[in-house]
């Protein structure tokens, strides 16, 4: 069986000898094979279904939508590589072999039980990472594809963290980075960024306009977007198959995540899944997403009624890391709550400072956005969506050293 598609592509290979470097291709592409038993992973997009191979590179559809990874058939706990203290112990559970992966220890994060209101939870410290969140899972295993493919340079658009993790990883895989972010992104995350190498790009407007930018150049440079690139989603897939392992591979009963674009909620959705596909869980735990009220259009979304015209308001907020009007995979994050019957959480900026002052009384010295998990939990508890008898993770995703100033406003005076 085989589908065909389009000559015309955007492949925006910058710097990659023997390939293409303008924004469109006229060259004849190879077709997408699958067998019958045996369906070669391929790129599909989630809007037409149509589908395209994974080499050469390409960030979109044709048409302009999101790719996902085609339907994978999971591994067992057999096929983990324990030779390898990192995400790359899942090396299997890819759609293809990196045969030199870009890795600096990134995975193999604590998962820490602690009482939160007296009652038990656990609590999964993505922080414990190169470089201080959870966005080094996705850029490990992009940038590996990537530099296999032969992408010299790439193009990112982020706010902080998604730009740390692509400088950090492009300068270990001697790939050349540039980095379009807002002009209001902390001080600190931008020396971070710059630290790496990276060139940095300031855009003054709303998240949204650095994506724009970053869309806009990607017609001489390949965008290689934590939101829009479907292996970054494969590197977040591996904190599902890790909290498996964390568990005696057992699933959870509850996951709760600070959601913006959704990456963390798609790559639990697909390890969960891969794992029920393979038979190793009989279950889906149930996924919560943890949005400032001041910018929670997945919350929006899931809460409205069918025919509802949907208008989220927004405001700014401290949670500044899933502050995203316009999710790329909003539907793709809408169906995975769905499926796991799980659901969708707006907290306050109050709450969220509470939940930030009791997660650092803990010891654990997190950023604002990760703090909304834990204050989501609360309401949660309260609304009767979770039961204190469940096994329920929160996922805190970045290091409070990311948010200094913030941080030393809240803390600076406390005697």
């Amino acid at each position: 069986m085989r589908w065909g598609y389009a000559k015309k592509r955007y492949c925006s290979v910058m710097s990659a000898p023997g390939r293409c470097s303008g924004a469109v291709c006229n060259a004849v592409q190879p077709e997408v094979t699958m067998t019958r038993n045996h369906p070669e992973p391929h790129l599909v997009d989630d809007t037409l279904g149509r589908a395209y191979p994974i080499d050469p590179p390409r960030w979109r559809s044709d048409d302009g939508n999101p790719l996902s990874i085609s339907e994978l058939p999971g591994i067992n706990r057999k096929a983990i590589d324990a030779s390898q203290r990192s995400l790359w112990r899942y090396h299997a559970a890819l759609p293809m072999p990196i045969e030199h992966p870009v890795s600096m220890g990134e995975g193999c994060t604590p998962l820490i039980p602690r009482p939160w209101n007296g009652h038990p939870c656990l609590f999964k410290l993505e922080w414990f990472a190169p470089t201080g969140s959870f966005k080094d899972r996705g850029a490990s295993v992009m940038l590996s594809l990537l530099r296999q493919q032969g992408v010299g340079a790439v193009l990112e658009d982020s706010s902080g963290n998604g730009g740390a993790a692509i400088a950090a990883y492009g300068a270990a895989a001697g790939i050349r980075v540039r980095v379009i972010a807002p002009a209001y992104a902390q001080d600190a995350k931008i020396a971070q960024i710059r630290a790496f190498g990276a060139e940095v790009q300031l855009v003054d407007g709303p998240r949204e306009a650095s994506e724009a930018e970053a869309v806009r150049q990607s017609d001489h440079m390949f965008y290689a977007s934590h939101n829009w690139h479907p292996f970054f989603l494969q590197g977040t897939k591996t904190l599902g198959y890790e909290l498996w392992e964390d568990l005696d591979f057992r699933p959870p009963d509850n996951i709760i995540i600070p959601t913006g674009a959704g990456s963390n909620v798609l790559g639990c959705d697909l390890a969960f899944r891969e794992l029920m596909r393979v038979g190793e869980i009989d279950r889906l735990p149930r996924l919560f997403c943890a949005q400032p009220a001041n910018c929670a259009p997945i919350h929006a979304h899931f809460q409205a009624r069918p025919g509802d015209v949907v208008a989220p308001q927004f405001a700014p907020t401290i949670a500044e890391g899933t502050a995203i009007k316009h999710p790329v995979r909003l539907t793709q994050v809408l169906d995975a709550v769905r499926r796991s019957r799980g659901g969708t959480v707006a907290v306050s900026e109050a709450q969220i400072v509470a939940a930030l002052k009791r997660l650092t009384g803990m010891g654990f010295y997190v950023e604002p956005t990760c703090a909304s998990a834990a204050a989501a939990l609360d309401l949660l508890w309260e609304r009767g969506d979770i039961r204190p008898d469940q096994r329920t993770v929160v996922v805190l995703t970045g290091s409070g050293l990311k948010a200094t100033a913030f941080m030393t406003d809240t803390f600076g005076g406390a005697g």
